[in-house]
């Protein structure tokens, strides 16, 4: 089974189709786990108050079952099959017609995508198995972000201190390198944000974005920090200033970092060593 699986030609495409069904379970956790946390800060607050915790349907990542958020629909199995049932559904509901939004098939596609290319790139190993979790992390971290301006520690916090656990064998950065990228990305944006909050008086970021970029850092390596928030800076920047000229966002309206981060990260994962390399060589 272990030659069967250090063959690209057959551990790329399992890696892909693994990738396909846990992109449809990272649909379920981009839109449940911020509702999670709703429900857990009304029923904090409540205790607070002294009163009784609000009475809600059980919500959690199992239960209840996925549904038509228009006619409240239950999706059969044969309804929830990645990309597959998206195609033959024509994107609708079965039951009322009403039309099924199309970034589920674009998650799912996208987390198989990168799934398989982090097999190819890295082969059977734990370095793939890492870059697996890695990548489906930044994934639903990078949507939550975008729904919800929220970086839930439910998701970074264990991706910091796994980072570290992995990188006791040295998988993608020495153990020292992979403690201080943890220290000095927190420590790099917790500056910028009081930094920019005295010059201003306003907040630029949350504490999660300090938090996914210990992560990254936790991964990497803090050698890798440099490029991770170059690259999230600049796509940031070009997307802020895209949107308030052509889109008409308003410059007081906030727009979430995480997602850039996110994607800065998974470059620096497959390449940054190269484009780190090149750079201080032609320099």
């Amino acid at each position: 089974m272990l030659d069967f699986l250090r063959d690209p030609a057959a551990f790329v495409p399992l890696a892909s189709l693994i990738g396909l069904f846990v992109g449809s379970f990272l649909n379920v956790v981009i839109h449940r786990l911020p509702r999670m946390m709703e429900h857990d800060w009304h029923a904090q607050a409540a205790e607070l108050r002294g009163e009784p915790p609000p009475q809600t349907e059980r919500f959690n990542l199992a239960v209840p079952r996925s549904r038509c958020p228009h006619c409240g629909h239950l999706v059969t199995a044969l309804e929830n099959i990645p990309v597959i049932s998206y195609v033959v559904l024509r994107g609708r509901c079965s039951h009322c017609g009403a039309p099924i939004g199309k970034r589920y098939p674009v998650v799912e596609v996208l987390t198989a995508a990168l799934s398989g290319y982090a097999a190819w790139h890295f082969g059977f190993g734990i370095a793939a198995l890492g870059a697996l979790l890695f990548l489906w992390a930044m994934i639903a971290l990078a949507f939550i972000d975008l729904d919800t301006q929220l970086l839930p520690d439910d998701l970074t916090l264990p991706l910091l201190w796994l980072g570290l656990a992995l990188n006791l064998g040295a998988t993608y950065a020495s153990l020292g390198s992979a403690v201080i990228g943890a220290m000095t990305g927190y420590l790099a944006l917790w500056t910028i944000y009081w930094l920019f909050r005295l010059a201003t008086g306003k907040e630029g970021m949350g504490y999660g974005d300090f938090k996914l970029l210990a992560a990254i850092g936790a991964w990497l390596g803090w050698q890798m920090l440099p490029l991770t928030i170059l690259l999230s800076s600049v796509v940031g920047a070009v997307v802020g200033i895209s949107l308030i000229v052509f889109a008409r966002h308003g410059r007081n309206v906030p727009i979430p970092f995480g997602p850039y981060l996110a994607a800065a990260g998974v470059i620096a994962l497959f390449w940054g060593r190269e484009i780190t390399s090149r750079y201080l060589g032609a320099s």
